[in-house]
C-alpha cells in the first residue's frame, strides 16, 4: 500500500504499456531468430527492431510475416491439369542441348515440376509501342478464350484500348478471364473493371486486401505479367498495361522486354495461369478447350519457371544461380534493381574472376530512390571481382533478362532482388535456341551503347553521403 501511495497511478500505467511493448518486441524477435530464415534478412529486422522498434514493429507486421505454409492449389487439383499437358513427355538426355542446359532443365523441372517444351515461335518485344500493337491484334482475333494476367492493369489510354477491345470480344461469346493485383492496381477506378464485369468478363484481383488479411498479404504481390489467347499464342515478360511502357516517363524512355510464343509451350502458360485462377476463384481450369493440340511452330525450346512465397525453394533464384555457375563463356543481366542475394552475388564474383565475361545492365536512374540507392552499394564489389557494370542512360531500363554463354536465356517478370526471389509471385521463360539468345545478345549490345560503363577508380570517389545512404539502403535490402 505503501509502494502504491509513492508511485502515482499514471506511472504505472506507463510503466505496463512499456514493459507489454517491450516483450512484443523481444517476442517478435525470438520469432524472427527461431524461424530460422536467411540470416541477412534476419539481421535485418533485428536491427530495424532494435533501433526502429515502433517503425519497426509496424513494418514486421505487414511485410515481414512468412507465408510459407499456406498452398496454391491441391496436388489433385496440379495432377489434373498436368494430365492436359500432351507435350510434356520429353526425354531429356536426348535433346540436342549442352549438358549444363540439361542440368538446368532438369533442376527447373524438379522445383517448378514445369516441364520442357519443343518446337515453338519466339518473338521477342523491346517497346511497349511494337508489342501491344500485335498484342491488340492478337486479343481481337481470339474465338474461344483469353487469360490475361498482370501486376497492372491502369485505367489509362493504354487501358482503355484493351478493355474495349475485349468488351468487344466478350461481346461476341468469347469467355475472358482476368487477374490483376490488388495492391498494384489500387490507383485504379472500381468502375472501370466493374465495366468488364457488367459484360460477363470475369475479372478477379489476386490477394485481395481487406482489412483482417492486411498483414498477411499486403507484402506479397502477384508480379507476373500472363496472356493466353485459345491456347496457341501467348506473351510473358516485364511489361504491364499502362501508358508509360508505351510512352515512357517524363525524364526518359521506357525499356522493357517481353516475349509472344506460338506453339506447345503456350500450355505452360496455361497451366500457370489456372493455377492462380483456382487460388483465387476456386474454378479448376482443366477442360479439354483450354489445352487444344498445338503443332510446333518453330525451333525454340521453352520451360516456364514460376516463383514465389510459397514453396520450400525460392525456385528463380535457384535457376538463375544453377545458371550463372555453369556459364563458360558469357553472362549478360538486365534488371530495374539489383540487391542480389548473397550466394547470387557471390556466383557473379566467382564467374568473372574465372575469366567469364559477366555484364550487369542498370539504369542510372530509377522510379524508386531508395532501391536505386540500395542497388548502388553492390557495384563496387562487382567492380572488384572484374564484373563489367553498365547504367542505361536513356530513361528507366525495366528489362528482366538474362542471357547465359550461346544457348540459355530468360525473360520474365522476375528482378534481380530479394522481392521477386523472395515475396513475389513471378514468372520467367527459360529458353533453349541458339537463334533467340544471338539475338538476345545482339539486343542487350545494342542497348550497351547508349549506356556508361562504370569503372572502379572514379566509383570509389563518389560523395561520401551518397556512400553512406547506400549503406543504410543495403542493410534494409533484405527487407525492401
Amino acid at each position: 500500500m505503501q509502494l502504491l501511495t509513492i508511485i502515482p497511478v499514471d506511472s504505472w500505467v506507463y510503466i505496463v504499456i512499456y514493459t507489454v511493448y517491450a516483450i512484443t518486441i523481444l517476442g517478435t524477435i525470438t520469432i524472427i531468430i527461431t524461424e530460422n530464415r536467411n540470416p541477412v534478412k534476419s539481421l535485418a529486422w533485428v536491427l530495424v527492431l532494435t533501433f526502429l522498434p515502433i517503425v519497426g514493429l509496424v513494418f514486421y507486421i505487414f511485410f515481414g510475416q512468412s507465408f510459407k505454409a499456406k498452398k496454391m492449389v491441391s496436388r489433385r487439383i496440379k495432377r489434373k491439369l498436368r494430365k492436359r499437358d500432351y507435350h510434356s513427355i520429353v526425354n531429356i538426355d536426348t535433346l540436342p542441348l549442352s549438358e549444363e542446359s540439361k542440368q538446368e532443365i532438369k533442376l527447373c523441372h524438379s522445383l517448378c515440376s514445369l516441364p520442357y517444351y519443343s518446337g515453338n515461335r519466339i518473338k521477342i518485344y523491346t517497346t511497349g509501342a511494337d508489342k501491344f500493337e500485335q498484342y491488340l491484334k492478337d486479343l481481337e482475333s481470339a474465338q474461344n478464350y483469353i487469360h490475361i494476367q498482370y501486376y497492372i492493369f491502369e485505367d489509362d489510354k493504354l487501358g482503355t484500348r484493351v478493355k474495349e477491345t475485349l468488351l468487344k470480344c466478350a461481346g461476341r461469346g468469347v469467355q475472358i478471364r482476368i487477374l490483376y493485383d490488388d495492391v498494384g492496381c489500387w490507383s485504379v477506378k472500381k468502375s472501370f473493371f466493374q465495366e468488364m464485369r457488367d459484360a460477363g468478363i470475369m475479372i478477379r484481383p489476386f490477394l485481395e486486401i481487406s482489412f483482417p488479411q492486411l498483414a498477411s498479404r499486403i507484402n506479397y504481390r502477384n508480379h507476373r505479367k500472363i496472356t493466353v489467347i485459345d491456347g496457341n499464342i501467348g506473351y510473358i515478360g516485364g511489361m504491364n498495361i499502362a501508358d508509360r511502357y508505351v510512352e515512357g516517363l517524363k525524364w526518359g524512355t521506357w525499356r522493357d522486354t517481353h516475349l509472344r510464343i506460338e506453339g506447345p509451350a503456350v500450355q505452360g502458360l496455361q497451366i500457370l495461369f489456372a493455377v492462380d485462377w483456382s487460388f483465387e476463384c476456386k474454378e479448376v481450369l482443366s477442360d479439354s478447350r483450354f489445352f487444344p493440340l498445338t503443332g510446333y511452330k518453330g525451333t525454340s525450346g521453352v520451360q516456364f519457371a514460376a516463383g514465389g512465397p510459397i514453396g520450400e525453394w525460392p525456385n528463380i533464384g535457384m535457376l538463375f544461380l544453377k545458371a550463372i555457375t555453369n556459364a563458360k563463356k558469357s553472362v549478360y543481366i538486365q534488371t530495374p534493381y539489383f540487391l542480389p542475394t548473397d550466394s547470387l552475388s557471390k556466383a557473379l564474383q566467382t564467374a568473372a574472376l574465372a575469366k567469364v565475361d559477366v555484364r550487369l545492365m542498370i539504369p542510372k536512374r530509377s522510379d524508386s530512390t531508395i532501391l536505386r540507392l540500395a542497388s548502388f552499394s553492390y557495384i563496387a564489389e562487382m567492380l572488384q571481382a572484374g564484373v563489367k557494370v553498365y547504367f542505361y542512360q536513356p530513361g528507366l531500363l525495366h528489362a528482366k533478362t538474362l542471357i547465359i554463354d550461346d544457348e540459355l536465356c530468360s525473360v520474365g517478370s522476375t528482378n534481380f532482388d530479394f522481392r521477386s526471389f523472395e515475396h513475389n509471385f513471378e514468372a520467367n521463360a527459360f529458353i533453349y535456341d541458339q537463334a533467340v539468345n544471338s539475338e538476345m545478345k545482339r539486343i542487350f549490345l545494342e542497348d550497351q551503347q547508349q549506356c556508361r560503363r562504370i569503372i572502379l577508380h572514379y566509383w570509389r570517389h563518389r560523395p561520401l553521403i551518397q556512400k553512406g545512404l547506400e549503406s543504410i539502403m543495403r542493410l534494409l535490402s533484405p527487407v525492401l
